[in-house]
C-alpha cells in the first residue's frame, strides 16, 4: 500500500530532478549564505529552560491550511523575541506550502537562534541546498532513506558544518544513529498514516542510546505534556501547529513559556 510519506519522497525526487537542472551544486555553494558559520542547536538547548523549537509552517497532508498566507520573516523574528531555543522552517511546498526561500527570509530574520531545515532529504544536494539557505540544522528521517544512506548524509552535513537531527518514529530506527548523529527527535506522529500519539516519545525514551540530545516532535500542546516529556530526558520540543493557528504565533509561544515556568 503506498503511504502518504512515500508520495511525499517520489513527489520529492521528481522536483529534485527539475531542480538540479535549474541550479546547480556550483551555483547553491556560491551563494551568500552557503559560507556562514552555523549556530549550535544541541548547545541551545542544553541551555534552555524551555528547549521549544518553534516551527513556521502554513499547512500540512493531514490538517490541510493553517495559517495560510504567513510570511516566515514575521513570524520567526517574534519566535526569536518570544523566547525560542530554536526555529524550524518547512521547505516543502506541495504538501507543507513551504519553500527554501521561506527558510532564507527565516535566516535573515533571526540574529542568534539556530535554524532547522524542515524538509524530506532523500538526495545529497539537499544538504548543500538547505546550507545554502542559512540552516544550522538538517532533518534526516530514518523512515525516508535507508541506513547506509543515512548515514552518508549524517557524515556529508558534518562536512558541511551542519548538525543532523535524526527522526525516529520506532524503537528500531534507533541503529540509524552514528557518530555524525547530533540529535534524536522522536516524531509522535506516525508519517505513514499521520496519526499523532505523545506517548510514543514517552515509550522511546528509555531507548534512545545515550550522548545524543533527545526532542519531541508533534502533537504537544500543553506546557504540562513539555514538563512530562523534560523529566523523561528530553531536551527539546518542537512545535509548529499549536503556534501556528493562533492569529500571532509569536504571541502563543510567548504565553506558552509563561504557562511553562
Amino acid at each position: 500500500m503506498t503511504t502518504i510519506l512515500d508520495k511525499i519522497c517520489d513527489n520529492k525526487r521528481n522536483e529534485l530532478a527539475t531542480l538540479k537542472r535549474q541550479l546547480t551544486l556550483t551555483e547553491i555553494r556560491d551563494r551568500e549564505l552557503f559560507s556562514r558559520p552555523c549556530f549550535s542547536l544541541t548547545q541551545s538547548l542544553l541551555d534552555s529552560a524551555t528547549g521549544i523549537i518553534a516551527e513556521f509552517k502554513r499547512r500540512s497532508p493531514s490538517k490541510g491550511d493553517i495559517h495560510p498566507g504567513a510570511q516566515p520573516e514575521e513570524v520567526v523574528s517574534g519566535y526569536e523575541k518570544s523566547g525560542a531555543s530554536g526555529v524550524s522552517c518547512l521547505a516543502d511546498k506541495d504538501f507543507f506550502g513551504g519553500s527554501p526561500d521561506d527558510v532564507i527570509k527565516a535566516r535573515k530574520a533571526l540574529t542568534h537562534t539556530p535554524l532547522l531545515y524542515k524538509e524530506f532529504v532523500v538526495d545529497e544536494y539537499q544538504l548543500s541546498l538547505a546550507k545554502s539557505c542559512g540552516a544550522d540544522v538538517v532533518l534526516l528521517i530514518a523512515a525516508c532513506l535507508g541506513r547506509q544512506q543515512l548515514a552518508e548524509y549524517a557524515h556529508c552535513a558534518r562536512e558541511l558544518g551542519l548538525q543532523t537531527l535524526l527522526e525516529v518514529h520506532s524503537e528500531d530506527e534507533l541503529v540509524y544513529a552514528d557518530s555524525h548523529t547530533d540529535i534524536i527527535g522522536v516524531n509522535n506522529r506516525n508519517l505513514k498514516v499521520f496519526k499523532t500519539d505523545v506517548q510514543t516519545s514517552f515509550d522511546l525514551a528509555n531507548s534512545i542510546p545515550e550522548g545524543y540530545v533527545k526532542i519531541s516532535e508533534s502533537g504537544i500542546s500543553q506546557p504540562s505534556t513539555v514538563t512530562a516529556l523534560r523529566k523523561a530526558g528530553y531536551r527539546g520540543f518542537l512545535m509548529g501547529e499549536n503556534f501556528m493557528k493562533a492569529p500571532d504565533p509569536a504571541a502563543a509561544l510567548r504565553q506558552f513559556i509563561q504557562e511553562l515556568t
